[in-house]
C-alpha cells in the first residue's frame, strides 16, 4: 500500500468517487487499469492516488452503481506509449478493451479505447491528435459493448462450511459481503445452547456477498419431541436436538435472508421417536441485494393459486399486471418459480416484434 507524499498534497487533483458493488473485483480493477496498488485500503472503502494524470479515486462498496447518471470517465494520456502500455496492461490482466485509432469524436480527432469496471462505469483511455471544425462520427459506445471484468475474468468462488462435528465460530473468519455460498451440514442438529443457530445465522448473514446463498441441511420432526434425543443408529448417533421442520426456514427468515425454500423435505421418514417422525430436510435462502424504490417492471402471476406473495411483500393476485422493482423481478426470472409468471420489462413488451393472426 503506498503512502500520501508532501507532494502529492501539494499537486491539485482531480477527485473521483464510486460507488462500487463488490470492492474486491473493483480493487483489482482499478490496480490493472491504473498500475499501482491502492493508496488506502480497508474493508469498506479504498483510494488510489495518482501523480500523472492528477487523480484521487476512491472507491465505496454499497449498492450496486452501473454508470447512474454518469455518462463515461476517462483518463487522456501525453503520449502513445503511454495508451499503449495502458491497453496492454489491462489485457494482460484479462480485462478486454475496445480499441479505436484516429477516430474523430466530440470535435476532435483521438486515439482510444474503452473498458468498464465491475459495475459497468465505462471508461475512455485516450491520446489527444487535433481539434477538428465537425463533430465527427465518433460516438460512446454502449457500457453492455464493452466487455466487463465480472463477466469476462475468472474467479474462484468463496465458499464456507460448518458440519455437525465442527466447533461452532463465535465469529466466521471472512470479510462483509464476501462469501458465495455458506452450507451449514447438521447445524440445526446440535444443542441450541451449543449451536446458538440465530447467532450463526447472522454471521452467515454478514460474510454472504448480496445474492449470496445459504443452504442448511439437518435432521427435522414433524411436530416436538417430548424427551431428549435417543442416541439413533449410523451417522445420525452425532444428532443432538431435533428441530420442528418449520424451524430452519423461520430462522432463515428472521436472519434476513428472502426467497426461502424448502430443497427436499424426505416423503420417507427415517425414525419414529415416540410417534414423531424425523425426516430429512434441506432447506436454502438468499441474501438480498439493493432494492431500488423505482417499481417499473411488471410480473404477473398466471396460476393456479388465487393470489401468491413473495418475501418482500409483494401481492400477486392471479392475473393481474403488478408493478415491481428491478431487484424482485429478477429474483422472480431466476428463480425456481419463474414459469409461474409472465415477467415483461418496463415497456411491457411493447418493444417485441411479431404479430398474432386470428382467423
Amino acid at each position: 500500500m503506498s503512502a500520501t507524499t508532501a507532494a502529492d498534497l501539494a499537486t491539485p487533483k482531480v477527485h473521483t468517487s464510486l460507488n462500487v458493488s463488490d470492492l474486491a473485483r473493483s480493487v483489482a480493477f482499478y490496480r490493472a487499469l491504473l498500475g499501482l496498488e491502492p493508496a488506502k485500503h480497508r474493508k469498506d472503502y479504498a483510494k488510489f492516488e495518482l501523480a500523472e494524470p492528477p487523480l484521487i479515486l476512491s472507491l465505496i462498496p454499497g449498492r450496486p452503481a452501473p454508470g447512474g447518471t454518469l455518462n463515461h470517465t476517462g483518463l487522456r494520456f501525453a503520449s502513445a506509449e503511454e495508451l499503449v502500455k495502458v491497453q496492454a496492461r489491462l489485457e494482460a490482466a484479462g480485462f478486454r478493451t475496445k480499441r479505436e485509432e484516429g477516430v474523430e469524436c466530440c470535435y476532435a480527432r483521438q486515439t482510444k479505447f474503452w473498458v468498464t469496471d465491475p459495475d459497468r462505469t465505462l471508461w475512455e483511455l485516450y491520446l489527444f491528435h487535433e481539434d477538428t471544425d465537425e463533430h465527427g462520427d465518433g460516438s460512446v459506445p454502449d457500457a453492455g459493448q464493452v466487455s466487463s471484468f465480472a463477466q469476462d475474468v475468472p474467479r474462484d468462488r468463496v465458499m464456507w462450511e460448518h458440519r455437525l462435528s465442527d466447533p461452532v465460530p463465535g465469529r466466521i473468519p471472512h470479510d462483509d459481503d464476501s462469501v458465495h455460498e455458506v452450507t451449514l451440514e447438521g447445524t440445526a442438529n446440535l444443542k441450541p445452547e451449543t449451536a446458538g443457530l440465530d447467532g450463526l445465522l447472522k454471521e452467515v448473514f454478514r460474510v454472504l456477498r448480496p445474492g449470496g446463498e445459504v443452504w442448511l441441511h439437518g435432521l427435522v420432526g414433524d411436530a416436538p419431541l417430548s424427551g431428549p434425543v435417543p442416541v439413533l443408529p449410523g451417522p445420525a448417533a452425532a444428532v443432538q436436538h431435533v428441530p420442528v421442520r418449520t424451524e430452519p426456514l423461520a430462522a432463515l427468515r428472521t436472519a434476513g435472508f428472502v426467497q426461502v425454500r424448502c430443497e427436499k423435505l424426505s416423503e420417507k421418514a427415517f425414525f419414529n421417536v415416540g410417534g414423531v417422525l424425523l425426516r430429512e430436510l434441506l432447506v436454502t435462502g438468499r441474501k438480498p441485494g439493493h432494492r431500488p424504490r423505482t417499481q417499473e417492471h411488471l410480473a404477473t402471476y398466471l396460476g393456479p393459486l388465487a393470489q401468491v406473495t413473495d418475501d418482500f411483500g409483494n401481492a400477486f393476485p392471479r392475473g393481474e399486471a403488478v408493478r415491481v422493482n428491478i431487484h424482485d423481478w429478477l429474483a422472480l426470472k431466476n428463480g425456481p418459480v419463474a414459469g409461474q409468471f409472465l415477467l415483461l420489462p418496463p415497456d411491457g413488451g411493447a418493444s417485441a416484434s411479431g404479430c398474432m393472426r386470428l382467423g
